[in-house]
C-alpha cells in the first residue's frame, strides 16, 4: 500500500485560512471594495494589536511580537498571506530568535482577521496564533504584555 505525505506546514496553512475564509464569507448583498493595501494606523481588540506604517506592520498576540515588510498588497476579497518573522517569547524577558512565520488575513472594511503560523525552529513544531480580529483605531488591550508604542525600524 502506497502512502502519500502531506506536509504539517501545508496542514497548519489550511487549518489556519480555513476560519478565515468561513468567518468573512458574507451575502452578495455585503460587496464592499476591500482596499489595496492595509490601512496606515493601529488596530487593536483584547489580546492583540498591529501597527501598519509605511514600510512595515508589527503585529502582537498576547505576549509576542512579530513583523512582516510592506507593501503587502491585497487580492479582490481583500485577503494577503506574506512571509515575516516572529518571536514566541517576548514578555517579560525577550527569548529565543526571531522565527520564520506567515501571516494570513483578510480585511473587511476596518476590520482585519489574521493569522500567524509560526515555524518554532527552536521546539522544532508549528505554531498557530489566531485568528484574531482587529479593530483600526482602536487602541490595543494586552493585558499585563506591553504593546510598542511604535513598529520597530
Amino acid at each position: 500500500m502506497r502512502r502519500s505525505f502531506v506536509h504539517p506546514a501545508a496542514i497548519l496553512t489550511g487549518l489556519i485560512l480555513a476560519p478565515l475564509i468561513v468567518a468573512c464569507a458574507g451575502s452578495p448583498s455585503e460587496s464592499v471594495e476591500p482596499p489595496a493595501r492595509l490601512t496606515v494606523g493601529t488596530w487593536g481588540a483584547d489580546g492583540a494589536g498591529v501597527i501598519v506604517t509605511g514600510s512595515l506592520v508589527h503585529v502582537h498576540i498576547g505576549c509576542t511580537k512579530g513583523d512582516f515588510p510592506l507593501p503587502a498588497l491585497l487580492d479582490s476579497e481583500g485577503r494577503f498571506n506574506v512571509p515575516g518573522s516572529y518571536i514566541l517569547r517576548a514578555y517579560p524577558v525577550q527569548l529565543g530568535p526571531s522565527l520564520p512565520a506567515r501571516f494570513a488575513g483578510i480585511v473587511r472594511g476596518s476590520v482585519l482577521t489574521l493569522s500567524v503560523a509560526v515555524d518554532d525552529t527552536v521546539d522544532k513544531k508549528l505554531v498557530a496564533l489566531g485568528p484574531v480580529t482587529i479593530t483600526l483605531r482602536r487602541e490595543p488591550n494586552l493585558g499585563p504584555c506591553p504593546i510598542c508604542e511604535s513598529a520597530p525600524r
